[in-house]
């Protein structure tokens, strides 16, 4: 037996996990990032600070921030590590909650330790406490019940076994994973307990390959066969499976392309001759083009967004779908065949069951036309000979152009909300898997500089691009200090527009006429004068970051090659023009345009919205 307190023994558990698949094993945990107040400073804090070479500590600068780096974190990582993160209670643990929901929604690993209230309820009320007067039992942690895997509060030392347990197994669960909560009561964390010596014993979570069922292989295979053009929709599974070669090897032998979702993009590298690139409502037009006409689409990983299905108004009527997906829940989706089962195994099964099946030479020659003239929009959109030499802002597109270069193969973009992710989706050119992370299951502004911390520290030896806009910099700017405090090089990218572009074309779209998307929008008072008089490279310098200033495109090129070169996070300010388009993906996505308006572009925007509603489709 060995006796430490609650908190200590956390500590030591967590130190102690590894997962495991295909033979390789992984640290669970690369570390416990936190920021330490009245709840958590005298249990974990005390517990960290005398166990650092076990569980390594980094201080975030905001909760829901660090969240959002062990996200990014786990999925660089596929899957396979996280980090902890704790927290105080009351605000400390709720600032939490938004990130907890996004690595859920994306079905990523990440362990929560909030503080709690006083178990024993001596002293109640006590600080940060929400009284509520149906039971003793609730505090600000239940908030957490609904964007969580798994849910638990440590209210005695004796069920803090199980609920670690019951934790990791969760985490380790390909399609259970995301959120896990544990909350722990602060006079909980400081209790001494004699612990059973095995469970700090060095434990392995051995993370499955479940292969489908073969009659249901076999029903795909016949249902396949039986299609005349074929199209594979790759999404997240397939990286996090590592199935990106198994997915090429079944392209390629039975010549059926392949389209990428936002978090699937890089399964194939930019170049192969079956890459469609991106599709739904920010893809190529070469990826939708081919959706359209498939009679089969073969879904691998995804979960199927309004994004990839373009509202449901992508596939043709009478679109079949078999859907190979580690969760039979998202396998079920679009009435689709189901393929229960780990991504690499299941085309590796799949492609067996379809010996000496092919889709046919004219159906690889009209999706290779359709990519060859995406390429060349795409070039187009690049082109630096259109932008502006004067210090004008320049096009969005040929930004991520610039940048796209800089990146090379060994580089990987970091983004998140706003227009960038859907250009990015369309334009940007993978190298390979790993290359593209853009967090587009939640849209959260904000992720970005945190999230590029998380892919950074999983990935040391890439290059890592975060490219964000000024609205989701001024919501979470502080991690660059934490990057500059840990010694951590990212090239942040920040691309000022004077407001936000997504939100203000949409905006203007529906009939709401730019409404708070500008921050020249004049209304109740508030400034009117250009673009405020804030000056967002300085305040980037201020927070420790080397900061570049691009005004053209040549100056650009020259401060991403400064900035790669650089041993320390650098940020490149540029200046964008809101106004700038990315090539359209020829695709809808539904947002409802109010049925009665004052204005003329109101009652159009109304009929366009009718009209695109009538391609919706059920899939029953």
């Amino acid at each position: 037996m060995t006796r430490l307190t609650v908190a200590q023994a956390v500590v030591r558990f967590l130190a102690a996990q590894w997962s495991e698949r295909d033979g390789i094993e992984h640290r669970l945990f690369g570390g416990c990032l936190g920021i330490f107040g009245h709840g958590n400073v005298a249990g974990l804090g005390q517990a960290l600070a005398t166990s650092a070479e076990d569980l390594p500590y980094r201080l975030s600068r905001n909760e829901q921030a660090m969240v959002h780096t062990a996200a990014a974190y786990a999925r660089a990582a596929n899957r396979m590590s996280t980090l902890a993160c704790t927290t105080s209670i009351g605000p400390g643990a709720t600032n939490m909650i938004t990130g907890a929901a996004g690595a859920t929604i994306n079905r990523l690993p990440v362990l929560l330790l909030p503080g709690d209230v006083f178990s024993t309820r001596v002293a109640n009320p006590v600080l940060q406490e929400l009284e509520d007067p149906r039971s003793y039992d609730v505090s600000v942690n239940d908030c957490f019940k609904p964007v969580s895997r798994f849910w638990d509060r440590v209210n005695r030392p004796e069920q803090l076994p199980s609920a670690l347990l019951a934790a990791m197994r969760v985490l380790t669960d390909p399609a259970e994973t995301g959120a896990v909560t544990l909350a722990l009561p602060q006079d909980v964390q400081a209790e001494a307990w004699d612990w059973p010596d095995e469970l700090f014993e060095r434990r392995v979570w051995h993370v499955p390959r479940h292969r489908p069922e073969r009659a249901a292989v076999a029903r795909a295979a016949e249902l396949i066969r039986s299609a005349a053009r074929p199209v594979i929709i790759a999404g997240g599974g397939v990286l996090y499976s590592e199935a990106a070669d198994r997915l090429r090897e079944f392209a390629e032998t039975h010549g059926v392309p392949v389209a990428e979702t936002q978090a699937g993009k890089g399964a194939l590298p930019h170049g192969h001759p079956l890459a469609l690139g991106a599709v739904g409502a920010t893809g190529t037009t070469a990826a939708n083009a081919v959706v359209r006409e498939a009679d089969l689409v073969i879904g691998v990983g995804t979960r199927y967004s309004d994004f990839t299905t373009a509202s449901h108004s992508l596939f043709a009527a009478g679109t079949r779908f078999v859907n190979l997906n580690v969760t039979g829940f998202d396998a079920a989706k679009l009435s689709g065949l189901q393929l229960v089962g780990d991504a690499r195994e299941g085309l590796a099964d799949l492609g067996e069951a379809l010996a000496g099946w092919d889709a046919g030479a004219a159906h690889r020659e009209r999706a290779a036309a359709l990519i060859r003239a995406w390429d060349a929009t795409v070039d187009a959109a690049y082109d630096p000979s259109a932008s502006p030499e004067d210090g004008s802002p320049l096009p969005q597109s040929v930004v991520i152009g610039a940048v796209n270069a800089a990146a090379g193969d060994d580089g990987v973009v970091v983004c998140a909300a706003g227009s960038m992710p859907g250009d990015l989706h369309k334009l940007w050119r993978p190298s390979g898997p790993g290359a593209y992370h853009v967090e587009y299951g939640y849209s959260c502004m904000g992720y970005e500089i945190a999230g590029g911390l998380g892919v950074k520290l999983a990935a040391p030896e890439r290059e890592v691009f975060v490219m964000v806009g000024d609205g989701s910099y001024l919501m979470m700017a502080q991690e660059l200090v934490t990057a500059v405090a840990e010694g951590v090089k990212l090239v942040v990218v920040l691309v000022d527009n004077s407001g936000f572009a997504s939100i203000g074309a949409l905006s203007e779209s529906v009939g709401a006429e730019r409404l708070g998307t500008s921050y020249a929008y004049r209304g109740s008072g508030r400034y009117d004068g250009g673009p405020l008089p804030v000056d967002l490279a300085a305040n980037a310098a201020s927070l420790g970051a080397t900061v570049l200033r691009a005004d053209t495109v040549a100056g650009l090129r020259e401060a991403l090659k400064e900035a790669r070169a650089a041993t320390a996070t650098t940020v490149v300010y540029v200046r964008t023009d809101p106004m700038s388009r990315a090539p359209s993906s020829e695709a809808w996505w539904d947002v409802p345009v109010a049925e009665v308006s004052t204005t003329a572009e109101g009652e159009q925007a109304r009929q366009a919205y009718e009209s695109a509603r009538k391609e919706q489709r059920r899939h029953l």
